[in-house]
C-alpha cells in the first residue's frame, strides 16, 4: 500500500536567482512537496510518533530556501530533496516542484517551475584491490560509500582469492556490499568511477592490477545493457570473488 503526505502551494520569500538585484531582492518561491512512506501503523493506532510532521517539513523548506542562496532553481530543488529524504529515514521517496512565478523576464507568463523526484533504490556492489594496502582501499571505499546520496547498508567479510582473468598477477581482496542510492545506474557509475580515481585507479591494462576496482552487479528493478554498463553484471555468475560475498549479505538475492 502506497501512502503519501502532500504539502502544497507552499510559499517562501527568498533571494534565489543568477541577477544580481534577484541575490538582494527577496521574490516568491512556492513548493508543492509529496513525501512517501508508509504511516498505515500511525494511522492505526493514531500516533503522531509513528508518522512524519509535514509542520517539521514545511519548516525545513522554509529554513533552507530563506538561509541560502543559489543562482539556480534547480540546486534549490535538488538540494532540498535530498535534505529531506536524509533528515527523515522512513521516506523513500519525494517529489518536490519549486515555482518561480515572478521570475524577472520581459514576457508574458503565469510560471516557471523545476521538478526533481528522488527515490532511495537497492543496489549490489563488488568491490576488489590488490595493489598496495588492499585492506585500506577497500574501507576508503566503504566510506566513501556513504554520501547524501548513496547509503551503504552492509558489508560482507574480505575474501582473499587469486586473480580472475588471466592478467593481473597479485592476489585480490573482494567483498560486497548493499547500498541504497538516489542516483541513476549512469550517475552512480560515474560517482563510484571518481571513488576509484580518488584512490589512484589507474585504467591502463583491461583486468590488469588496480588499487580499487567496484563494479555493480545489481540494481532495484533496472535490466541494463550498454556499452558502458550493463546489469546485472554480465559475468557474476562465474565469479566465485562476487558470489560468495554476496550470498554472506544477501543469501536469497541469487
Amino acid at each position: 500500500m502506497e501512502s503519501i503526505i502532500k504539502i502544497e502551494k507552499l510559499k517562501v520569500n527568498a533571494c534565489h536567482g543568477v541577477l544580481d538585484q534577484e541575490k538582494i531582492n527577496p521574490q516568491d518561491f512556492i513548493f508543492d512537496i509529496n513525501v512517501y512512506f508508509d504511516f498505515i501503523d500511525a494511522a492505526k493506532k493514531d500516533d503522531i510518533n509513528l508518522s512524519i510532521s509535514y509542520c517539521d517539513i514545511m519548516q525545513d523548506v522554509i529554513d533552507y530556501t530563506k538561509n541560502n542562496t543559489f543562482n539556480l532553481i534547480e540546486t534549490l530543488s535538488y538540494n532540498l530533496a535530498l535534505l529531506i529524504l536524509n533528515k527523515y529515514s522512513a521516506i523513500t521517496k519525494i517529489e518536490l516542484t519549486c515555482s518561480k512565478p515572478n521570475a524577472p523576464y520581459d514576457a508574458d507568463f503565469k510560471n516557471v517551475s523545476t521538478n526533481v523526484t528522488l527515490e532511495w533504490k537497492e543496489a549490489y556492489l563488488s568491490l576488489g584491490s590488490n595493489l598496495g594496502n588492499k585492506e585500506e582501499y577497500l574501507n576508503n571505499a566503504l566510506k566513501a560509500l556513504n554520501s547524501k546520496e548513496i547509503k551503504l547498508i552492509k558489508s560482507s567479510s574480505i575474501l582473499y582469492n587469486e586473480p580472475y582473468g588471466g592478467v593481473a598477477d597479485k592476489e585480490f581482496a573482494n567483498m560486497a556490499v548493499k547500498i541504497k542510492t538516489v542516483l541513476s545506474p549512469m550517475q552512480l557509475l560515474k560517482a563510484i568511477h571518481k571513488i576509484e580515481l580518488d584512490n589512484g585507479r589507474e585504467r591502463l591494462v583491461h583486468w590488469g592490477n588496480r588499487t580499487l576496482d567496484i563494479d555493480i552487479i545489481f540494481y532495484e528493478g533496472v535490466t541494463l545493457n550498454t556499452e558502458e554498463l550493463t546489469i546485472p553484471h554480465k559475468d557474476y555468475k562465474n565469479r566465485d570473488f562476487v558470489l560468495i560475498p554476496l550470498k554472506e549479505i544477501a543469501p536469497h538475492l541469487i
